[in-house]
C-alpha cells in the first residue's frame, strides 16, 4: 500500500490538530499524562542502554550519544501508536487547522498549557515512583550520568537551549509528520524512529523529556534547585519547541501545500 504524500500530510494534520482541540479536558488531561509517562520510559531506556558501557564510551563519546538516540524512540512510537497527547507534537498538528480559521488561537493555547501540564505530571510521576524508587539509575555509572545531564541542561546559556529548543522540536515533528505517511505499524515506527534519533545523538532539548532528565538527577543528588530547572531550560526548551514544531513543520507545510496550492 502506498503512503501518504507531502500534498496530503497538512489535510491530515488539519484534521488530526481539529480533533484534538475538541476533545474534553478530561480526556487531554488522560491522554497528556499517558505521553509524558511513555517519553520518560523512552529517556529511562536512553539513559540505562546508553550509558551503561563505560569503559567502551571513554574511547567513543559519541557510542552513548548514539545508544541513546536508538532507544529514544521508543517513547513517541508509544505516544504515536498507542495514542497520547504530546506537547511538543501538538505545536505542529493544530497549526494548519488554526491558520485555516478551523481553530481559534485561544484552543490552541489552551490545548498547549494543558497538554504541558499534564505531560509533566506523567514524567514526575515515572521518574519519581518507578525510577527513582525502584534504585533502576540509582547506581555507577547510571547515576553519575544522569546528574551531570540535569547540571549539563541548566548551566548552558538561556539563548543555547532555546536554538536546541528548535532542532529538537523541527526533528520531532517531522517524526510525527513522517509517521501519519505510513498506513502500516511498521511503516510508522520506521518514519518516526530517525528524525528522533537525530535529535537525541546531536544533543537537542526536547522540554518533555527534560521533565524526565533534570528532575531525574535532582531525585539521584543533583546540585541543581528546582528553578533553574524552570528557569534555565524548561522555559526556554518549550519555547524553542514551540518556534521547530509551529513554525518549521505545521506553519511551512500549511503555507506550502495549502496556502500556495490555493493561489495556483
Amino acid at each position: 500500500m502506498s503512503i501518504y504524500t507531502p500534498k496530503e500530510l497538512p489535510v491530515i494534520a488539519e484534521k488530526t490538530g481539529i480533533d484534538k482541540a475538541n476533545y474534553s479536558w478530561k480526556k487531554t488531561l488522560t491522554l497528556g499524562m499517558l505521553a509524558g509517562a511513555y517519553i520518560a520510559m523512552g529517556a529511562t531506556l536512553a539513559v540505562f542502554v546508553g550509558y551503561g558501557f563505560p569503559g567502551i564510551s571513554e574511547q567513543n563519546p559519541v557510542l552513548p550519544k548514539l545508544l541513546s538516540g536508538l532507544m529514544f524512540p521508543v517513547g513517541l512510537i508509544l505516544v504515536i501508536i498507542a495514542g497520547a497527547e504530546l506537547f511538543t507534537g501538538n505545536n505542529a498538528m493544530l497549526i494548519p487547522g488554526f491558520m485555516n480559521g478551523k481553530i481559534k488561537w485561544h484552543t490552541v493555547l489552551k490545548n498547549w498549557a494543558l497538554v504541558f501540564g499534564s505531560n509533566f505530571i506523567g514524567t514526575i510521576f515515572f521518574a519519581y515512583l518507578l525510577v527513582h524508587i525502584t534504585g533502576i539509575l540509582s547506581h555507577a555509572p547510571w547515576q553519575e550520568s544522569i546528574i551531570h545531564t540535569a547540571v549539563l541542561k541548566t548551566t548552558q546559556p538561556w539563548h543555547v537551549i532555546f536554538l536546541k529548543g528548535i532542532g529538537a522540536n523541527w526533528l520531532v515533528c517531522l517524526a510525527v509528520w513522517l509517521g501519519l505517511t505510513a498506513h502500516t505499524t511498521t511503516g510508522k515506527i520506521a518514519g518516526i524512529w530517525w528524525p528522533v534519533m537525530a535529535f537525541v545523538v546531536l544533543g537537542y532539548e526536547h522540554s518533555i523529556a527534560n521533565m524526565f532528565y533534570v528532575p531525574m538527577g535532582i531525585f539521584e543528588g543533583a546540585p541543581v534547585t528546582w528553578s533553574a530547572f524552570f528557569f534555565n531550560n524548561l522555559i526556554p526548551s518549550a519555547l524553542g519547541n514551540i518556534v521547530g514544531g509551529a513554525v518549521f513543520v505545521g506553519g511551512m507545510y500549511w503555507y506550502t501545500y495549502i496556502k500556495l496550492e490555493k493561489k495556483d
